[in-house]
């Protein structure tokens, strides 16, 4: 659905974005991620059409942003890192003008655009000027206008900034009720909010892409192993001798301890999958497995490691 070719965008001697190339599937949500000037939010001006790139080609709902910019544009809803607001108008007005705008006919404009303030919660600022609303319902209005014309693809750049908790959850629930018929990519910097709801992250670093892939896979990949925490209770010190003779296994390290329970983390080549054999070596010899599950690294050290990195190794798209 999106496929981005070798990417450049410079601004004179300035690389933003530098040689970069990912593709999205269609319906998939994908969590666009970097630190603050890692060129993310320049990425998604180029893929929007907002700006021209230096070099390099995208591909978006099958039409090329450049050579098509029309066609393409039809496809796309776009809410930038500021909502293009126009404050003079009440949120019904301008919704209506961006249904106009944006060719909804005329026939089905009153359905759509009660449609989206029901879907974003604006029923009770409709008759509001947008001049007075605050950042949170500024954030639901962008959303609204991106989705009023039920687009094949979104581009999200920071759509929960401003949002209070429980406005976050709700745009969460209504983002990933938009996967599937809508193609997604989401610019974030919060990352429990891609871990909450992506499929899959791009990260970029100085404007290049270090990582493409799920977290899951991205965890194991950086860690080299897979790691269990196995939490037994009764076992004392033979624990870890019986443990350590599971085949697969290369290491084991008591984690906790406390009143007879003790907690290990267990260490595998990524090939083998030691669960089973390690809840045999604790039950057999009567000992309460009480624990047994993955450790993953979290998304927070993962995008640390890949951004704080001199020479990170680039994952393939």
């Amino acid at each position: 659905m999106i496929e981005v070719q070798n990417l450049t965008k410079r601004y004179g001697r300035v690389t933003a974005v530098d040689d970069i190339s990912f593709r999205v599937e269609r319906g998939e949500i994908l969590g666009f991620l970097g630190p603050n000037g890692a060129g993310k939010t320049t990425t998604m001006r180029v893929l929007t059409g907002y700006m021209p790139p230096t070099a390099g080609k995208a591909i978006v709902a099958g039409f090329d942003i450049f050579d098509q910019p029309i066609e393409a544009k039809r496809r796309i809803g776009y809410l930038p890192e500021t909502p293009p607001l126009y404050p003079e108008m009440t949120v019904l007005q301008y919704l209506n003008f961006v249904a106009r705008i944006k060719g909804v006919g005329s026939g089905q404009r009153k359905v759509a655009v009660e449609s989206v303030i029901d879907r974003t919660r604006l029923s009770d600022m409709a008759d509001r000027h947008c001049s007075k609303l605050s950042k949170g319902y500024r954030q639901r209005v962008g959303l609204a206008q991106a989705i009023l014309h039920n687009p094949e693809v979104l581009f999200l750049d920071e759509p929960t900034a401003g949002l209070d908790p429980k406005q976050i959850i709700e745009t969460r629930q209504l983002i990933k009720s938009l996967a599937g018929d809508h193609t997604i990519v989401l610019s974030t910097h919060i990352l429990p909010e891609v871990s909450q709801t992506c499929q899959r992250v791009v990260i970029i670093n100085k404007g290049r892409v270090v990582a493409v892939d799920t977290p899951a896979n991205l965890t194991s990949r950086l860690r080299g192993v897979e790691t269990m925490y196995v939490q037994v209770d009764g076992g004392g010190t033979d624990v870890p001798a019986a443990l350590e003779h599971v085949a697969g296994v290369t290491r084991v390290t008591l984690a906790e301890q406390r009143d007879g329970v003790a907690g290990y983390e267990v260490e595998s080549a990524r090939e083998h999958d030691v669960r089973r054999e390690l809840a045999r070596a604790v039950v057999s010899n009567g000992w309460g497995l009480l624990e047994l599950r993955p450790l993953r690294m979290s998304l927070e050290e993962i995008f640390l490691h890949l951004t704080t990195e001199e020479a990170p190794t680039e994952a393939a798209p």
